[in-house]
């Protein structure tokens, strides 16, 4: 091994940039010295990591979607693969991403190259043909949920749980008002944060979609205001968004990033499945979930799904405890209605959000810590 660490990744989008950010700095209190090098997204860049392309290249959602983008996904995962093979690192580590990343892991394996890959596929849900690609691509995999990794070592696959970064992250609701003091809105009247997702072609498909639920919480509960935290290059489209349904008589703020701020100042978060509804749970915020996908898609995952919910919250609890609305059952009416039900019964806020604390206590693990270790023995052995 060279007497510096080197170490190369590939991250998926904001969230995956968020743990690599995470992991880098993990690394460099027990290696300060270690390099970094791969695709990183601007949290990743601003931690260190030399950047071989960014990660905002990897941010396309949906089985047809993809294909518009799949050539010059391809092209930029064989470069990748012949950079590490040509310079190969101590270890290699794709965190999330898993259909670009695990093709790769594959050709780094197979060189003599030790992969993790951090944050599991969703096997246990969906496409559990991929279980044999993972055994054949990755030394060890480590999960965000206990419950992947009792999955993967029952079909035997190397794996470890670390816990949840953003877990670590959150230790204490910060207060609602002088957060929404902090961002302009009335300290008095009630909030519904609207999250339609951090990728442009899941905002073009939900934001309309929740304006116009918004329009409708709106007609019953006159004073309601909104806020919109846009994801990271995506201001401009929810602006033409919001500019196009006369957002001044809706009540949007719109924001540049700040989601955590937006839904910690919300009496109710509407917002697409992902990441974002874990972190709502994190917050102790009641929140109402929605998602489509392009109509082919859908077919597709549909026909493929195994487990009975999308969102983590109601995967990690077993039971339907937050409102999901997939596809068709998607309307402006029905989450109009899930949200004003919060809003009007704070009770029934009050139950959905109650076993939330336990959860996060259970992922609460020193994530990052835990995984850096992992991968450090990897680097080193």
């Amino acid at each position: 091994m060279a007497d510096a660490l080197r170490i190369g990744l590939v991250a998926g989008e904001l969230s995956g940039d968020r743990l690599g950010a995470a992991l880098i700095y993990a690394i460099r209190k027990r290696h300060p010295q270690a390099q970094f090098e791969g695709v990183a997204g601007p949290r990743m860049r601003e931690a260190g990591c030399q950047v071989l392309a960014h990660s905002e290249r990897l941010a396309v959602m949906g089985l047809v979607e993809v294909l518009g983008h799949l050539p010059g996904l391809l092209r930029l995962r064989r470069k990748i693969s012949r950079h590490f093979r040509r310079k190969p690192p101590d270890v290699f580590v794709g965190i999330d991403a898993p259909d670009f990343n695990l093709s790769l892991e594959k050709s780094l394996k197979r060189a003599g190259i030790p992969t993790v890959h951090w944050v599991c596929p969703s096997v246990w849900a969906w496409r559990q043909y991929r279980l044999g690609k993972i055994r054949h691509s990755v030394d060890l995999m480590l999960t965000l949920f206990p419950f992947e990794a009792q999955f993967l070592e029952q079909h035997g696959v190397c794996a470890q749980f670390v816990g949840h970064p953003l877990a670590d992250e959150i230790t204490a609701n910060h207060s609602q008002q002088r957060v929404r003091e902090r961002l302009g809105l009335e300290k008095n009247r009630p909030c519904i944060a609207l999250l339609p997702g951090s990728r442009a072609t899941e905002v073009k498909r939900l934001l309309p979609l929740f304006l116009e639920a918004a329009h409708l919480c709106r007609q019953l509960i006159a004073e309601v205001q909104f806020v919109l935290p846009a994801a990271p290059g995506l201001l401009a489209v929810c602006k033409a968004w919001l500019d196009s349904v006369r957002h001044d008589e809706l009540a949007v703020t719109l924001l540049e990033g700040q989601a955590r701020d937006a839904m910690t100042a919300a009496d109710a978060v509407l917002l697409a499945s992902g990441t974002a509804a874990l972190e709502c749970m994190l917050l102790e915020r009641p929140m109402v979930v929605a998602y489509r996908l392009h109509p082919l898609s859908y077919q597709l995952v549909s026909h493929l799904l195994r487990v009975p919910y999308v969102s983590l919250p109601n995967h990690l609890l077993g039971m339907m405890q937050v409102p999901e609305y997939l596809q068709a059952d998607a309307t402006p009416e029905k989450l109009a209605g899930a949200l004003l039900e919060l809003l009007q019964h704070p009770q029934k806020a009050a139950q959905q959000i109650e076993p939330f604390a336990r959860l996060h206590r259970q992922l609460r693990q020193n994530a990052a810590q835990r995984a850096a270790q992992h991968i450090i023995e990897k680097g080193i052995h």
